[in-house]
């Protein structure tokens, strides 16, 4: 099983033949498969934030600076909302309550914002102070780019590459952050995800297989990204590691153990983001964590 950016690909548990499947909304999908026509159904391990960082460093690399741009906002967007999530979990966990009943009350909170990027700008910055106990100073609008998005989002303005490079590492700079300042605050997500994985598990019809993937993108990919690029180039076909080995962490509790691994010690997040953008900016046509097509 592997994963690009735009895509998956996840071996059938019926008959072991390659199934495409895009990236949706939702991190479960109820498949058919192509070549023998069975039903299964797939769980994907990757926060949204994660899958849409991914797209944009995909664009990026593909030659498609301005639509990049809009990938990387979202992306910053929906961290923004994860760490507002796993902020409120964290606490209900602390108090003893229900994680479901609390998720249900921020859900029909987070419906009030929902279509405001302000509001929910404002929301993360009160759950960071309550949380953190310092006002985030990185919400400035020089550190998030806010200008330069608005110009190319809603003006029509034209990027150049280099500029798109700057955007992402700074967007990559704030999640960073906020990653590092959850530490494991993100296993309560995680927690919620496979309980919302086992409801649909029980509920497929009897006798349908489940296959539970964990891609690996841009952040985990600074983990290994180096050793499995030279693999790469020199025509090795190998995979990241199975974060398995790790324990049960939620994708983007393996993307903060990622920030800090030794291979990454001593540089800033954006140096970090620039040397594996680097790293897998083998051609216009290569996936950001997949080797390159021959």
């Amino acid at each position: 099983m592997t994963g690009g950016p735009a895509a998956l690909e996840v071996n059938c548990p019926h008959c072991a033949q390659t199934v495409p499947v895009q990236y949706g909304d939702s991190a479960v999908y109820d498949l058919s498969c192509l070549h023998c026509e069975q039903s299964f159904c797939l769980f994907v391990r990757k926060q949204k934030f994660e899958v849409l960082f991914d797209l944009g460093t995909a664009a990026l690399l593909g030659g498609y600076a301005r639509e990049a741009v809009s990938s990387f906002a979202a992306a910053l967007e929906r961290c923004f909302e994860f760490y507002v999530r796993a902020a409120v979990l964290e606490q209900a966990a602390g108090q003893g309550e229900s994680l479901e009943d609390a998720q249900a009350r921020l859900a029909a909170t987070w419906k009030l914002v929902d279509r405001q990027s302000e509001r929910q700008v404002g929301m993360l910055a009160l759950a960071y102070l309550t949380r953190e106990g310092r006002p985030p100073d990185f919400l400035r609008p020089q550190t998030l780019g806010a200008e330069f998005r608005n110009a190319v989002i809603h003006r029509g303005y034209l990027p150049r590459r280099e500029e798109v490079e700057d955007y992402a590492a700074q967007v990559f700079e704030v999640i960073d952050h906020l990653l590092r300042e959850l530490g494991e605050a993100t296993l309560q997500v995680q927690a919620l995800d496979e309980l919302a994985f086992a409801a649909h598990f029980v509920a497929l019809p009897p006798g349908t297989p489940a296959v539970t993937l964990e891609p690996p993108g841009l952040f985990r990919a600074r983990m290994f990204g180096r050793f499995h690029a030279a693999a790469w180039n020199k025509g090795q076909s190998q995979d990241l590691p199975e974060l398995g080995a790790f324990g049960p962490l939620a994708s983007a509790q393996a993307a903060q153990r990622a920030l800090s691994a030794p291979v990454n010690q001593g540089r800033t997040p954006a140096e970090v983001f620039r040397a594996t953008l680097s790293d897998f900016g083998v051609g216009a046509a290569d996936s950001v964590d997949g080797p390159p097509r021959r």
